[in-house]
């Protein structure tokens, strides 16, 4: 029997490739932007969404400007209002960083609370979310907005209510959740683009070499001097 699951990555690639394609270009101008006027790259996600932040951050060919927010309950109580409201008080975002949180359904307080935050402090809020599965949710924040309205800049991952996306016959709930997926492969995207943006602007791109590789720790290391004092804050 074919396996599903290869058929739908495929499906779900080739939508965000065509649709996403203007939105990450807006992104990865942010990104130069905020590399070139000397912020970082912040990235958040509760539960599961970590994943995408982890993506983002502190990784083998990935902007080395970057940092995990990181939640001390993991997104425990993100359905409750005003722990994000009380956590980005002691959060270090400022005026010219970009604010990447990812989130499916966009409707719990966590998320939004951090977003909101994060447009105070004058930053770049950066959504990467299911669009049209958030449209069809009620926010559970008394603003009444889901984490889309509240973004400057909307990448759609292209999944659908619930994140799992195969039937399998016998079980009342679908499986293989794809979330990770195409959110991994919008951020490489932007990524990609960002470096481009800063190379046409005459910037080498400060990228992190994997420390596997012989010299690689010294190489990131020298580079991160530059940040040091930003990104192993909270």
């Amino acid at each position: 029997m074919e396996n599903k699951v290869f058929d739908v990555v495929y499906d779900l690639i080739g939508k965000v490739q065509k649709e996403e394609k203007e939105n990450i270009q807006k992104v990865a101008v942010a990104f130069a932007d905020c590399i070139q006027n000397g912020g970082i790259i912040q990235a958040f996600g509760a539960g599961h969404s970590n994943a995408g932040a982890l993506e983002l951050t502190h990784r083998a060919g990935g902007f080395i400007p970057t940092k995990n927010i990181k939640e001390p309950a993991g997104g425990a109580y993100e359905s409750i209002e005003g722990v994000g409201t009380s956590f980005m008080k002691k959060v270090d975002v400022r005026e010219n960083d970009v604010v990447v949180i990812i989130s499916n359904s966009g409707r719990n307080p966590l998320p939004i609370e951090i977003a909101l935050g994060a447009k105070q402090k004058g930053a770049t809020v950066v959504a990467v979310t299911a669009l049209e599965a958030s449209k069809t949710l009620k926010s559970k924040h008394s603003c009444g907005k889901n984490l889309y309205e509240i973004a400057d800049i909307v990448l759609d991952n292209k999944i659908i209510v619930g994140d799992s996306t195969i039937d399998v016959e016998g079980l009342e709930t679908k499986v293989c959740g794809m979330s990770t997926v195409t959110t991994s492969v919008l951020l490489q995207a932007v990524t990609l683009e960002a470096v481009n943006v800063l190379s046409a602007r005459g910037i080498k791109a400060p990228i992190y070499q994997s420390q596997n590789v012989d010299g690689g720790r010294e190489y990131n290391e020298n580079l991160e001097k530059a940040y040091i004092d930003r990104l192993y804050r909270i």
